[in-house]
């Protein structure tokens, strides 16, 4: 049974964010295939790692996370793993952001945002529109809001969701889940709830990572390959419309209603 040892997350979060770390010791930690019947621990449940957009600073193969171990309290510091530069080169945020084709006006859900990596250029990608950046820690929340503040991004809003409903509105035209998905337990009641927030034509984005060795990224038995995603997302009501795979160590899947 996979523990909490508290933002995924999400982070990841999000699952919720950083540059390729050494990896956890072979055995150490066993955990559990991820289950859409488990229950969700959050957007930034860890592993005992920081996982959601925080996986990039998470598990990778044969040392020590620098997350391992840690809650998720000191926000400046592990915004400082999770946003280091270095991350750029493997998670192509701009290429992730321009695959998403947002309108200048849309509102864009970034569920499992961690420290805002997504966020903050989400924010510039829909300047007339809205980014609601989603997290269960409430420390990363108010991280978010000053990061905002400090960056000039005043169309982030930091939502503090709880661990079955990302408290979303109604309206969202886009919905971004990176590095976040595999962590949440209940997903397709999950995601059900999420598509009754979407707009006409609103879209869910999942980035999650593929199975295989790689630098960065959890072992590939908490992985969940894309076919699984799919089977859990027709299950809350959505279709495939797309796939992106133009990151090197994740696929990137859109689904809707209807395409």
């Amino acid at each position: 049974m996979l523990r909490r040892a508290t933002l995924l997350v999400l982070a990841l979060a999000a699952l919720h964010c950083g540059p390729p770390a050494p990896p956890l010791p072979a055995g150490q930690g066993a955990r559990s295939q991820p289950s859409a019947n488990a229950p969700h621990r959050g957007h930034h449940e860890r592993h005992q790692q920081a996982d959601g957009h925080a996986h990039a600073a998470g598990h990778a193969h044969g040392h020590q996370s620098p997350t391992a171990h840690h809650r998720f309290d000191d926000a400046e510091r592990w915004s400082k793993v999770f946003d280091d530069p270095k991350r750029d080169a493997w998670q192509k945020p701009a290429e992730v952001v321009r695959e998403l084709a947002l309108a200048p006006g849309d509102v864009v859900a970034d569920l499992g945002a961690g420290t805002g990596y997504f966020a903050s250029r989400l924010a510039r990608a829909v300047p007339q529109g809205k980014v609601l950046a989603v997290d269960i820690e409430p420390n990363l929340i108010e991280h978010m809001k000053k990061r905002a503040e400090r960056e000039g991004t005043a169309n982030v809003e930091p939502i503090l969701g709880s661990a079955s409903d990302p408290k979303l509105p109604a309206g969202v035209n886009v919905v971004l889940v990176v590095d976040t998905y595999h962590h949440i337990g209940e997903r397709t009641e999950y995601f059900k709830r999420v598509r009754t927030r979407l707009s006409a034509g609103g879209r869910v984005v999942i980035v999650d990572f593929k199975k295989g060795k790689f630098p960065v990224g959890p072992p590939d038995d908490h992985k969940l390959g894309p076919d699984v995603v799919e089977t859990e997302m027709v299950g809350a009501g959505y279709s495939r419309c797309k796939s992106f795979d133009g990151l090197p160590y994740q696929y990137m899947l859109t689904f809707a209603e209807k395409c």
